[in-house]
């Protein structure tokens, strides 16, 4: 009986330093992730400056990039992201990006790759942008969700149920103030 209680012990314990181990790996491996995805996305912004600098001091047109493509995939064979649909992508980062008021070069490498691009594709305004770069970042949304928040209107959503009333009506009603305001039929 002595030696089940022990073993059960020692089978306890080894499986929590399992347990430790694994979650060690996980959160090495998801850092790496994040320092790889960084210093793309840093890339796909340099390339995208490149391109505007280039097209516009040489007077470049479009074939330009398509060229570009052509010579980046026979170089880095099996390499993908250098298709002329994702140069054209690195250069939109770039050119909706390098004015931006909120400084939002930094905010975007924090995100994949695949949810920037749908965020340039379905957010117009900059303000929205950010938002929806920030919550997946925080949130570590998912592509889907990411669609989902966006299809949903999350930014809207936000903007509208923002109020002052925990500042302005004395505390007993605010809460309720607030429930009537959310309240689609009111």
């Amino acid at each position: 009986m002595v030696n089940y209680k022990l073993n059960m012990e020692l089978e306890k314990t080894f499986t929590e330093f399992v347990v430790e181990i694994k979650t060690q790996i996980k959160a090495a491996q998801y850092q790496a992730l994040q320092i790889v995805n960084k210093e793309q996305i840093t890339l796909y912004w340099s390339i995208g400056k490149t391109i505007v600098e280039r097209q516009s001091q040489n007077n470049w047109g479009k074939s330009v990039v398509e060229m570009l493509a052509i010579e980046l995939q026979k170089e880095f064979v099996g390499v993908n992201g250098f298709s002329a649909r994702n140069l054209w992508y690195m250069r939109n980062l770039y050119e909706q990006y390098s004015d931006s008021t909120l400084i939002l070069q930094p905010v975007v490498a924090e995100i994949p790759w695949t949810h920037n691009i749908l965020i340039l594709e379905k957010c117009k305004d900059e303000n929205e942008r950010f938002f929806y770069i920030k919550m997946t970042a925080n949130q570590r949304w998912s592509k889907t969700l990411l669609i989902n928040a966006i299809d949903a209107k999350s930014y809207q959503n936000t903007i509208i149920n923002q109020n002052n009333f925990q500042e302005t009506i004395p505390q007993p009603i605010a809460p309720s103030a607030d429930l009537l305001f959310k309240d689609n039929y009111l």
